[in-house]
């Protein structure tokens, strides 16, 4: 039960990584999400898994904080 509850560790691989990218485009993490989700073939992969996560998160954080 305890490893279920570390999934997230394990998927971000480079933290920071994508609000870097969000900052560099001046915009914020959750503008950025969005733009990436809109036009995933303007991206690379990785961005849009990182984007795919940071909305994945961000609902997350919701629930805990309710």
């Amino acid at each position: 039960m305890a490893e279920d509850k570390k999934w997230i560790q394990g998927a971000i691989k480079h933290p920071g990584a994508f609000t870097k990218k969000a900052e560099a485009a001046g915009k914020s993490v959750k503008e950025y999400a969005a733009e990436v989700s809109a036009n995933p073939e303007k991206h690379d992969e990785k961005t849009v898994r990182q984007a795919n996560l940071a909305k994945t998160l961000s609902k997350l954080r919701k629930k805990k904080e309710q």
